[in-house]
């Protein structure tokens, strides 16, 4: 049977994401990919949790991760009563999803899936390894399904690169990226990719790159401060990104950096296309927390201290880009303006044009 992942770079190959097998959940380390080729061995669902919360895996990596740590919570608690195994799969439910706060909404979809898929085994009488199996099974074809669904959204955004022309992308895309350079490569277009570095975890340069790189494409990597002179002076044709959240009032909450990068494209003339799906969780920019982290991290690169003893960091992990500096949301649905996100759930006849432009002023 072909799998949805086939043909797409070594990252995003499912057991280098997270894997679930006898007892453990081994998670790639992308802090240090490229650089080195580690995993991270999680024996409880607890210290899942955490490799979420310390970046061991990042982008699309934290909802397989999630998942395969339900997994591994039904084999911790196979020994248990039923009252007792639900009280502990549902508390491993909670951990996982709020392990980091941004996107603990679109996360909670994750473990709640797994957890009636439990509730059904176990109403069933199926326990032990029956449940473990049935929750490792729903993991896989949750990123089976994920992968589908953007191999579509790939194909659209493969739709607005020209020939041979150049795209800018922002941190690690993850599945969209794979997604999209396979359809170009099928297509024959050599696409050139450029990465802004994303510090201070660096995932344009080790991630983005190295899966481009993996899959033959011509890459560039900038540091963060370059994207505005490159834009032009490489011609880049298309910027895009995915989002870690993207508001029903079309706010896209995506890896710092996306904002400016946004405005520099807009200056050039240059369309942004974001890739994801707008949550009804967040009908707007209250309902969004973001995240901040270590400010230390900041002032190291790739563990190397950059500032003398006394300097201050400060280290938001998203910005916000608001809707007129968007060009189309890509969804497997279809392209939808930014301002007109409801109808994303109308139905699959429901998105704008190909041409992808915002009916609105974007």
């Amino acid at each position: 049977m072909s799998r949805a992942d086939n043909g797409v770079g070594f990252l995003l190959r499912y057991e280098n994401v997270a894997w679930y097998d006898a007892g453990a959940v081994q998670i790639l380390d992308r802090r240090i990919y490229p650089v080195r080729k580690e995993y991270v061995t999680c024996h409880h669902y607890t210290e899942v949790a955490q490799a979420i919360a310390d970046m061991v895996t990042q982008s699309g990596g934290p909802y397989l991760a999630a998942a395969m740590g339900m997994a591994l919570a039904a084999f911790e608690a196979q020994h248990l009563g039923e009252a007792e195994l639900l009280a502990f799969l549902e508390k491993a439910a909670y951990e996982l999803s709020h392990a980091r706060p941004t996107t603990s909404a679109k996360m909670e979809r994750i473990t709640e899936r797994a957890l009636n898929v439990a509730r059904k085994e176990i109403a069933s009488g199926h326990a032990g390894p029956r449940l473990v199996e049935a929750l490792q099974k729903n993991a896989f074809d949750q990123i089976e399904e994920n992968y589908q669904r953007y191999t579509i959204i790939g194909k659209l955004l493969a739709d607005k690169i020209p020939m041979n022309g150049a795209i800018m992308t922002q941190c690690f895309a993850e599945t969209v990226i794979g997604t999209m350079l396979r359809e170009c490569r099928e297509r024959g277009n050599a696409v050139k990719v450029i990465c802004p570095e994303t510090r201070p975890y660096f995932q344009g340069a080790r991630l983005t790159a190295s899966v481009a790189g993996d899959m033959g494409f011509d890459v560039t990597v900038i540091s963060d401060n370059m994207p505005g002179y490159t834009m032009r002076q490489k011609k880049v044709d298309l910027f895009t990104s995915a989002a870690d959240v993207i508001t029903m009032d079309g706010h896209i909450i995506n890896k710092v950096g996306t904002f400016q990068i946004a405005l520099a494209a807009q200056y050039w003339g240059i369309p942004y296309f974001v890739t994801g799906t707008p949550n009804p969780s967040h009908p707007n920019l209250d309902s969004v927390i973001i995240e901040e982290r270590d400010p230390e991290l900041v002032m190291n690169a790739m563990g190397i201290k950059t500032t003398q003893a006394g300097i201050k960091g400060y280290y938001p992990a998203f910005d916000i880009t608001p809707p007129k500096l968007c060009d189309g949301v890509v969804t497997e649905k279809g392209i939808f303006a930014p301002y007109d996100l409801e109808r994303y759930f109308d139905g699959p006849d429901s998105a704008i044009p190909a041409a992808g432009t915002c009916e609105a002023s974007c």
